[in-house]
């Protein structure tokens, strides 16, 4: 069945129309994108300096874009995609992994609110309620990882995926490929939605492992495709791949906004949930670079960010300023007009003005909560400038000559610049010393090991920490 046909029977099946006649866009009203890049970290870009993958799409919305160049998120799926959605820290609203409070607001809530078509296309993983994704603000979902989430509940995410299309489940067993399919609704609801103000979440499944050719791959769809991926020079091929069929898809998207004639009205963001796969082998020129999913640290959290909205966004610029995955919703619905409720006391903070080339009002700092799978406890909790980091354990970390952290310092003897920001840091902890809430209180792990600045590095931890890749999370 031609992929066409197969997105419209869906569509169909769940009584929606393949086209739908709707109202003209709203004045003023941009159409919004966020495409999130499943474990794709920021080394991983062309535009950012890699040189192991190609990204030309990318690079090029890049180039005629803004690139920040110090975005950070969570280190594993969940944490990110709650603070993502929510724009408030984990440490006030995270209840476990694979799941959201039922009561969040989201941006795809508050967007509704201000006249937008929503949707969501691709990895859900945030509660197996069927009723989810309209609570959270989405008309319309196709979605892996729903009602069927967890382990050998529902076919994988590649070949023959299992997928949910608004709440109806539907197995493809031809050798469809599952980023493909997601795509092909995303593009059709953009299809349908052109002629209002849309919002479409995009929350890709690739890059994350298992490592499987693509479409473009030679032997796809044979058995064994994983086997003989790892080239003699570290690198991956089957993840290079999925890298370039990424970008492949993000071509797609840009070229639909292309052919409707609304790419000048559409602001997309793009960047990845957490850093590449741990162990993974990327080059960036002569460095080589290993991916640190899980870790929180700068190989796990770091991630590309690029800002793409034609006459609007500044062109090729390339900005440090700070960025946390807080800082999108407020960002895209200060981009909306859409007014964010205040009783939500988010956390995020819009740099919609960097976006415009304006200077904005930058962020000091960002804050990590981090505790993956609440059983296990605090896995982490810090803030950070650019250059320096500060753990709740008060282990002190020059980020400049000290990336992996591995030579932690005491606040006591600090001096200058690095004692000055170690006390700003300070009043960040303090101010979320008692941020969560009584019902959601998980305890601390045990005590600290020297040099990892985390919140006691036990086994149970050193687990949970690494256990979200080798679950398929």
């Amino acid at each position: 069945m031609k992929r066409h046909h197969i997105i419209a029977t869906l569509l169909l099946l769940c009584g929606l129309p393949c086209f739908a006649a709707d109202k003209p866009a709203a004045s003023g009203k941009p159409n919004i994108i966020v495409l999130l890049i499943d474990d794709m970290g920021y080394e991983c870009i062309g535009a950012d300096g890699c040189t192991s993958y190609k990204t030309p799409v990318i690079d090029k919305l890049a180039a005629t874009g803004v690139r920040f160049d110090r975005c950070y998120v969570q280190p594993v799926c969940t944490p990110t995609r709650v603070q993502l959605m929510t724009g408030i820290y984990n440490v006030r609203n995270y209840v476990d992994f694979g799941e959201m409070d039922p009561s969040s607001t989201t941006f795809a809530n508050i967007l509704k609110n201000a006249g937008y078509a929503t949707c969501i296309s691709g990895k859900w993983q945030l509660g197996t309620d069927p009723e989810l994704p309209k609570k959270f603000g989405f008309d319309e979902h196709c979605l892996w990882q729903h009602t069927r989430a967890g382990a050998g509940k529902a076919p994988g995410r590649y070949m023959n995926p299992g997928l949910e299309i608004n709440g109806v489940a539907k197995d493809f067993t031809n050798k469809e490929y599952g980023p493909d399919l997601v795509s092909d609704y995303a593009l059709d609801f953009i299809q349908r939605k052109k002629d209002q103000p849309f919002f479409l979440y995009y929350p890709m499944m690739l890059t994350h492992g298992p490592f499987q050719p693509t479409p473009d791959s030679p032997g796809y769809g044979e058995k064994g495709g994983e086997k003989g991926a790892m080239q003699s020079d570290g690198i991956n091929r089957n993840f290079a791949d999925m890298v370039a069929y990424t970008d492949k898809l993000t071509g797609k998207l840009v070229a639909k906004l292309d052919e409707l004639g609304i790419r000048d009205n559409t602001l997309i963001l793009i960047l990845g949930d957490n850093g590449t796969q741990g162990g993974m082998v990327t080059m960036m020129g002569d460095r080589k670079f290993i991916g640190g999913k899980g870790a929180p640290t700068d190989a796990g959290m770091h991630v590309p960010l690029i800002a793409s909205w034609p006459g609007k966004a500044a062109v090729g610029k390339v900005s440090d300023d700070l960025v946390d995955c807080s800082d999108i919703l407020p960002t895209i619905c200060a981009a909306a007009g859409a007014t964010v409720p205040a009783d939500l006391k988010i956390d995020g903070r819009s740099f919609l003005p960097q976006i415009l080339g304006e200077k904005g009002n930058p962020r000091e700092w960002y804050y990590c909560w981090y505790a993956p799978k609440t059983d296990d406890g605090i896995i982490a909790e810090f803030a950070a400038t650019r250059d320096f980091k500060l753990s709740r354990t008060g282990a002190f970390f020059d980020l400049r000559t000290d990336i992996e952290e591995k030579q932690p310092m005491k606040v006591a003897d600090l001096t200058g610049d690095a004692a000055a920001v170690a006390k700003m840091l300070q009043g960040v902890l303090d101010q979320y010393k008692d941020a969560r809430p009584a019902s959601m209180a998980i305890p601390f792990l045990g005590p600290k090991v020297k040099g990892d600045g985390r919140h006691g590095k036990s086994k149970k931890a050193n687990k949970a920490a690494e256990s979200a890749s080798k679950e398929g999370l």
